[in-house]
């Protein structure tokens, strides 16, 4: 059946697509409908016009993201998460959200590498390197743990890629409501692809490039019948580190969606996730400390034993009840399992100790980084969606609850070094055999890949985390006027939590306490035109006691800042921020317009500094106050743009933290900060066949440091600008290519660094990949 439809230009198209059975029904019955009815309008007619309503009908093409505005496949109208009730146009809060369409036209697939190029988002490293899995700094505050997935928290440090993501949602500022515990700066959420029975269609998308790169997806719809469907998204991936070959990664995964409409009331949804990721990847460079600078031209030294692997397996029921117009139920209910390990290899600059035979003279000595993280979870969630009117005004209730156990077992790899020692360095426990990989006449070894012939066996737990909770909420939208709302909602998390740590003496030392911790959000928002409104909102979040699961008793980086007796005496970190924001939908509503100024002020933060069993461990405060701008859509029928920038300023208020002894005074910035940051994605449809675009992602400079601590005023990561492009060709209905370049200048840059400077992570070098896509 031919059908008109919207391509990313806003032209309308004739495009062929095979419907669902249902909907090749109703196409020919409305028009014989009508058509039979042709008589009765006549008689209608000789005594009165009859005004009809001019009917748009909107189809759905195959790259169409259901939650976006028809004709602007940058721009999203809805969130994926139901218990945002309004568009995201009328939302009081910050809402940035990346399309199906933005993604993949940007080139970046990991989530780790999409989210970096946001404005307001840098990335964090841990202690020993932290080398698998993703972790992110939203507006300063560490957000690894508030990753979500369909509005269900994603747990555990582990590699996330988009194949099967329609959409990725970055809510700014505290969101407990939503969220849960943590979310200072924010919380990511994931909308996966699912199943439709309104069509069927196949799409394989294959990709070569540079570096090895390839690349090859398979999404696939089918209706069995008017009321079953099902999808399947399939992937392989794989590519040489761009310039830093043999450094390599590879991806596989398969997300399996079903849904079936059990009667015109209920339906049911069901899905199951797998990724297995691979890589085999050193740290990067490092800082030198007595010049400030990052050494631009270290070599690959990842070793042949050394990996970085994640295997990720979700199973999700979804259901969905509607016993009226205005009233229904869902729920979610998801078990899964991460496995995520690591043996990695760092470098830094050092000199060869006096007693080497080559003499005292400046060298890299290579280092190991390595631990593995099992984690097992099931969460339930259940909400109830209420829309009625009291005393005058239309009410949106959502009142939901849920159950979720996360359990995660933190533990070492032995590894055993069998390879020759090439130097003598001294360090922390006094002079020792090392291996460097600059020779005695300063040269860099080659074929360094093989040089510590390494011995790797999975050793014991160090740390065995859990944590049970219950959380209760009320959230309302209210339409007091026309023109006035107001969202508020409160939020209740009962937890129960448990932490067994192993020390270095291989004795247990058990952590355990429980609390309920109480949040909330309100949000007004006056419409100043129908396009336009302003919105004032605040909000609040905590954060508890050894909160995060891969860090054990590191009170640094969010583990237990206390002994075990006094577990309990350490107060949640209180988070509160206040927004002040426009939004403007533009051109027909093709394009989104925002600005937002915001405050996050964090209290009782928990320091990694030793205190009297009896005294506080709440002693640190901070604040990030900036502005924050955005354009997303069209900004005319065939130029698309998501474009945003934040500029930001954070100060350290309170601290009771030391540096080598020496107390530090507040007033510093927060590490891992970047003041300002910028992303700009702009596409053109040149013709109705071809197109192209660019982008831009900048970052200021950034200093480093351990989370909720002060900057170092030395080591930092400079400042960059880089570029990519792609272009767009579409030989016919089925058939279509891109060509990806990215990184146009060849830019050295470095996206973050340990907080001492031993290792900085590198940017991928200039890199292109051709991608051609086959419909049926």
């Amino acid at each position: 059946m031919d059908k008109k439809t919207a391509n990313s230009s806003g032209k309308l198209t004739l495009r062929t697509t095979r419907l669902a059975p249902g909907a090749t029904a109703l196409s020919i019955g409305l028009p014989a409908l009508l058509l039979g009815s042709l008589p009765l309008a006549n008689m209608a007619m000789a005594d009165d016009t009859i005004m009809l309503d001019t009917m748009q009908v909107e189809e759905r093409t195959v790259d169409t993201n259901p939650y976006a505005e028809p004709g602007a496949p940058y721009k999203a109208k809805v969130s994926g998460d139901s218990r945002h009730v309004k568009d995201i146009a009328e939302t009081p809060q910050t809402m940035t959200v990346l399309t199906q369409t933005q993604i993949q036209e940007s080139g970046r697939s990991d989530l780790k590498d999409i989210l970096d190029a946001q404005p307001g988002i840098t990335l964090g490293t841990g202690e020993n390197g932290n080398a698998f899995g993703d972790r992110y700094v939203i507006r300063g505050h560490e957000a690894r743990s508030d990753v979500f997935v369909d509005g269900l928290r994603d747990p555990g440090m582990t590699t996330r890629e988009s194949f099967a993501v329609e959409q990725v949602e970055i809510t700014k500022g505290p969101s407990s409501t939503f969220a849960g515990r943590g979310s200072t700066g924010g919380a990511v959420n994931s909308i996966t692809k699912q199943a439709s029975s309104e069509y069927d269609f196949n799409k394989v998308e294959a990709g070569l490039g540079t570096d090895n790169y390839r690349r090859i997806t398979l999404d696939t719809n089918q209706s069995i019948n008017d009321d079953l469907a099902v999808r399947a998204n399939v992937l392989h991936s794989y590519e040489e580190i761009p310039d830093r070959d043999p450094n390599d990664k590879e991806r596989n995964g398969l997300a399996l969606s079903g849904a079936y409409q059990a009667t015109d009331k209920l339906k049911i949804i069901a899905d199951y996730y797998h990724l297995s990721a691979f890589e085999n990847n050193d740290i990067g460079s490092y800082i030198d400390r007595a010049t400030g600078r990052i050494n631009n031209d270290i070599p690959a030294y990842a070793q042949k034993q050394d990996f970085i692997k994640s295997r990720v397996d979700t199973a999700t029921l979804r259901t969905e009840y509607e016993f009226n117009d205005n009233l229904r139920i869902e729920n979610a209910m998801r078990y899964g399992t991460t496995n995520n390990g690591y043996v990695v290899t760092g470098a830094h600059g050092t000199n060869r100790d006096v007693t080497d035979p080559a003499g005292d003279i400046g060298t890299i000595s290579l280092s190991t980084h390595q631990g593995w993280q099992e984690v097992e979870y099931f969460a339930d969630q259940l909400n109830l969606f209420i829309d009625t009117e009291i005393a005058g005004m239309q009410h949106q209730f959502v009142i939901g609850g849920e159950y979720s156990k996360h359990d995660v077992l933190n533990g070492v790899y032995n590894v055993n070094n069998q390879g020759d020692s090439n130097c003598l360095v001294s360090g922390r426990g006094g002079v020792s055999n090392g291996y460097c990989i600059v020779d005695e006449s300063g040269n860099y070894i080659t074929d360094n890949d093989e040089l510590m012939g390494r011995n790797i066996t999975k050793g014991n737990s160090d740390s065995d985390y859990q944590i049970d909770t219950i959380s209760l909420y009320a959230m309302d939208t209210i339409d007091i006027t026309d023109a006035f709302s107001v969202f508020a909602g409160v939020r209740a998390d009962t937890f129960e939590y448990k932490n067994i740590v192993t020390g270095r003496d291989g004795s247990d030392t058990t952590y355990e306490y429980d609390d309920t911790l109480w949040n909330g959000h309100i949000g007004t928002m006056y419409d100043i035109t129908d396009n336009g409104n302003v919105y004032l909102t605040y909000s609040t979040s905590a954060n508890i006691n050894g909160g995060e699961s891969d860090v054990g008793g590191n009170c640094g980086y969010g583990g237990l800042c206390s002994s075990a007796e006094s577990v309990d005496k350490a107060k949640p970190e209180k988070v509160e921020n206040i927004e002040l924001g426009t939004k403007w939908n533009l051109l027909n509503e093709k394009l989104l317009a925002t600005a937002a100024l915001f405050q996050v002020t964090k209290d009782d933060v928990m320091e990694g500094t030793d205190y009297d069993t009896a005294g506080t461990y709440n002693t640190g405060k901070n604040r990030v106050k900036g502005v924050e701008f955005s354009l997303v859509g069209n900004i005319t029928e065939r130029l698309s743009t998501q474009l945003g920038m934040a500029l930001m300023k954070s100060e350290i208020l309170k601290t009771a933290a030391t540096s080598g002894g020496e107390p530090v005074e507040p007033g510093g910035r927060l590490a891992n900060f970047a003041n300002r940051s910028a992303f700009a994605q702009v596409r053109y449809q040149l013709t109705d066949k071809f197109s192209f675009g660019a982008a831009a992602n900048h970052s200021s400079e950034v200093y480093v440091g351990q989370p909720d601590s002060t900057a170092s005023e030395d080591l930092r990561v400079p400042s960059y600008t880089i570029f990519d492009a792609f272009a767009s060709y579409e030989f016919n209905e089925q058939l279509n290519a891109r060509v990806n370049v990215a990184n146009l200048t060849d830019k050295d840059y470095y996206l973050t660094a340990y907080r001492s400077g031993a290792f900085a992570y590198i940017g991928d070098a200039r890199n292109a990949q051709l991608t051609v896509a086959y419909e049926f």
